[in-house]
């Protein structure tokens, strides 16, 4: 969340200018008197015309969704799913006493992911929307030091100091879950071309201590899958030997709604014991705008109950779990639509078409010449490439900056330990993003590589460029 500080001297002025006149709508010489302050409330309304149109061009000059290749977040939606998330904007998500069938369609969403899941158990699997995954992963959190707090009672808070074992990719909610939280985080480097946490890394950073480990089922940093089994393996192998019994939470808030679809063979989710529970964005590969997320549990043993609140709210006993408390249902109820749309065959054609534009876009730009793939999009349909080794006239950031020029946004990036030394380009495709896009792409890309070959070296960057996109 972006820190915003308070208006300077110079922001508080309340210069008048005109505007155009049509804003004054039947009266366009009193619109030209309309000059609203931008850092504090003006003294009378104005028309809703004109509170709408100043507002609507300032947001003008913000990018394009569609175009934008850093976000994992939704872009796109059919028009009845607008539709029906304008009729619910107005519902108190938490109210449900008030709106009993907006918590039904939240309980329903619940129960199919914990199908979807494979839970041994789908009745007795626990589960809430949030806010994205980012609440999703700290309430699961929230359940790993509370499950370990109940084993070492007789050493915690005294001399024990709970961890939390994960690679150094993982989305940066996980930093603030340990920073809020005051757990240590244990975090497995990248090394060489190994751009994620492995199992035997894993492992050897478990002890009595741990918390829980969180295996990451789509990389932001290059879409790549971690090996959420062979995580699991090796830390039953770790109980085997000395008792340590380490929960796995599988953080899947992009592949956990990709790999279901087109990666079934691949077990990762409540098939295996060990993993407790999951997380997963209903606003990035689950298909709907941004505003929703999911966290399910395996069974209520792997739920705390003492972090579930019963609140008498509005004339009903309310059992919640989250970090807010009140939220629109109108994401919930979008979600909902979608599981309804789509099915696992939608959802299965969808996802499909959008790694068959990630793979096919990373063989052309491979065929560029200019660059070195790190993935290829045939796990999450994200890819990650950097400049080939001969390539000295210019670097991602450039590449970067001039396809931003053409209204493209594409994350620019160096890596985290131990890979400091490699900056690469991501591009993420999402549904919405067509082959014919594609081609919109490689067309203006294709055409801006002779201009920066012709560059004697990269260009100056400002360092705060040469940051990770975690969203």
């Amino acid at each position: 969340m972006t820190l915003h500080k308070g208006a300077s001297a110079s922001d508080q002025k309340r210069t008048a200018r005109p505007v155009n006149p049509f804003y004054g709508e039947a009266d366009p010489v009193s619109g030209m008197e309309t000059s609203p302050p931008r850092t504090t409330l003006p003294d009378g309304p104005v028309s809703p015309h004109t509170a709408y149109q100043f507002v609507h061009d300032e947001l003008m000059l913000d990018g394009n969704a569609r175009l934008n290749l850093a976000t994992f977040v939704t872009t796109w939606m059919e028009p009845q799913a607008g539709v029906l998330m304008t009729e619910c904007r107005d519902k108190n998500m938490i109210d449900k006493d008030e709106y009993p069938r907006t918590a039904e369609l939240e309980r329903r969403c619940v129960a199919m992911l914990a199908d979807l899941w494979h839970a041994p158990d789908p009745s007795a699997a626990v589960g809430c929307s949030t806010t994205g995954s980012s609440e999703a992963g700290m309430l699961a959190g929230m359940a790993l030091k509370r499950r370990w707090m109940r084993r070492n009672a007789d050493r915690y808070p005294g001399s024990a100091r709970p961890n939390l074992v994960m690679g150094a990719n993982v989305q940066v909610c996980w930093d603030k879950f340990c920073n809020f939280w005051e757990v240590e985080a244990r975090l497995v480097p990248m090394e060489g071309g190994r751009f994620h946490m492995d199992a035997a890394s894993a492992a050897a950073l478990c002890d009595e201590n741990t918390i829980g480990a969180v295996a990451v089922l789509g990389s932001t940093f290059d879409g790549s899958y971690e090996p959420v089994a062979e995580i699991c393996a090796a830390l039953d192998e770790v109980q085997e030997r000395t008792g340590l019994d380490i929960p796995v939470h599988v953080d899947g808030a992009s592949g956990a709604m990709i790999a279901p679809f087109l990666d079934p063979e691949l077990v990762w989710d409540f098939r295996l014991p060990r993993v407790a529970s999951i997380n997963t964005s209903g606003h990035k590969y689950g298909l709907v705008y941004p505003g929703v997320g999911w966290a399910l549990w395996r069974d209520m043993a792997a739920l705390p109950e003492e972090l579930v609140f019963r609140v008498n709210y509005l004339g009903g006993d309310m059992p919640t779990f989250a970090l807010n408390f009140s939220r629109p249902g109108a994401q919930v109820a979008a979600q909902y639509y979608t599981f309804l749309r789509l099915g696992r065959a939608g959802f299965r054609a969808v996802q499909q078409a959008t790694r068959d534009v990630a793979r096919s876009t990373a063989e052309r730009i491979e065929a560029l010449g200019d660059f070195t793939l790190l993935t290829r999009g045939d796990q999450l349909p994200v890819f990650a490439f950097t400049t080939a080794d001969h390539v000295t006239s210019y670097d991602v950031f450039d590449v970067s900056r001039r396809m931003k020029e053409r209204g493209w946004l594409v994350p620019a990036y160096t890596f985290p330990p131990n890979r400091e030394d490699l900056s690469v380009l991501r591009i993420v495709c999402r549904n919405g993003f067509s082959h014919d896009l594609a081609d919109l792409f490689l067309t203006d890309l294709t055409q801006l590589l002779p201009e920066l070959r012709r560059q004697s070296a990269p260009l100056d960057r400002p360092q705060r460029l040469a940051t990770a996109f975690h969203h």
